[in-house]
């Protein structure tokens, strides 16, 4: 499934071609999307597009007619194309733009989702509006992350992976962030230190900056906007590494499963 900085790269890549332009058509090929594609998705034809921001892993595009929300879903894909190009299967949804081209959605899996918003989501919407602070701004810092586990006998690794807690960490950096901390991804949460956190926080937020840069991570679905695949895959350090030699101390990666979602540690770095 796309992380946070999938997501972000895939925002950055469209936003150029996107804002600024006419919608002239909004084409749904197919509603059955995660949620059903409402028919009011179809009421921005016409409409300017503003802008487009992230809100964790959905993004929002910002019209002078309402305000879409687009998920990616576990294999959904967003490529700026000419609008006469060829659809293949999976082309779910086209914008249409003025500009001759057109933002395409494609999904396999059909667990991504496009919806439509009157007034601006992020603060009343059912999906945004009990969402933790995003790891890249100033609301995210020691003190909340400390404060906020205090109590929680919840691993830490499935802590931090938690949108009320903090959105966007997901498997792939909860997995590294915690390796660079050297804190053991199934101690619990509340018995962390604060020192510890101190670590852990810029680290969080270094290692998705530093994903972000390198175009996100290319595992199975994913590539950026243009086609092109991400880069961060090469500096995994243990994802995805389960069995092989810790690139730090040389001792065995172990593989466990934790809240469901695979996680790798080296027992010797990581306390």
């Amino acid at each position: 499934m796309p992380e946070l900085p999938e997501v972000e790269v895939s925002r950055l890549g469209i936003s150029p071609h996107l804002t600024g332009q006419q919608i002239t058509q909004v084409i749904v090929r197919d509603r059955r999307l995660r949620w059903p594609v409402p028919a009011s998705l179809e009421t921005v034809a016409g409409a300017t597009i503003e802008g487009v921001e992230r809100r964790s892993k959905y993004l929002i595009i910002s019209t002078t007619k309402g305000y879409l929300i687009v998920h990616l879903g576990m294999s959904g894909a967003l490529r700026v194309v000419p609008a006469d190009s060829l659809v293949v299967k999976h082309d779910h949804i086209d914008l249409v733009l003025g500009s001759g081209l057109c933002l395409r959605f494609n999904d396999p899996r059909r667990f991504g989702c496009w919806l439509y918003s009157a007034t601006h989501p992020s603060a009343d919407h059912p999906l945004l509006r009990e969402l933790g602070p995003e790891p890249l701004t100033d609301d995210f810092t020691l003190d909340y992350l400390f404060n906020a586990s205090r109590g929680r006998q919840q691993a830490i690794k499935t802590f931090i992976m938690d949108n009320h807690v903090v959105v966007g960490v997901g498997n792939i950096y909860a997995n590294e962030s915690l390796f660079k901390a050297g804190i053991h991804p199934k101690r619990a949460a509340g018995k962390v230190s604060k020192a510890r956190y101190q670590r852990l926080v810029p680290i969080i937020k270094e290692t998705l900056a530093r994903a972000i840069e390198q175009g996100g991570t290319t595992l199975q679905d994913f590539t950026q906007a243009d086609g092109q695949p991400g880069y961060f895959k090469q500096e995994l350090m243990v994802y995805g590494r389960g069995g092989k030699a810790c690139m730090q101390c040389k001792s065995t990666l172990k593989e466990i499963r934790l809240g469901q979602r695979s996680t790798v540690y080296c027992p010797q770095c990581q306390r």
